[in-house]
């Protein structure tokens, strides 16, 4: 026996996708898809922008950052210098009062 009900929402759904790809593909359609496609396009741009000024504010905190540390380094080896200098001349004066 046919089942009259399955053959109905069957063709209710051929008929509904059919003016379903007709909508789809109008003319309105496709130019509020156009405008989607503008609009994505320009939030990408909006989001490379964003991410390419956060990338040069990190690249010059890196660069502030070795500066900072190469000049500490220079100046603890530059104490370290004159420490060791300081115990040379102790220690020559100790020889020469010796």
């Amino acid at each position: 026996m046919i089942k009259w009900s399955t053959i109905g929402k069957v063709a209710c759904g051929f008929a509904l996708g059919t003016a379903g790809v007709k909508l789809l593909s109008s003319k309105d359609a496709k130019k509020c898809y156009t405008h989607i496609t503008a609009a994505a396009y320009r939030c990408k741009d909006t989001c490379l922008e964003t991410y390419t000024n956060i990338k040069e504010n990190c690249q010059d905190i890196s660069a502030d950052a070795k500066e900072i540390n190469e000049k500490r380094y220079a100046d603890e080896r530059a104490k370290e210098i004159e420490d060791a200098k300081a115990v040379l001349a102790n220690a020559e004066a100790e020889a020469a009062n010796a």
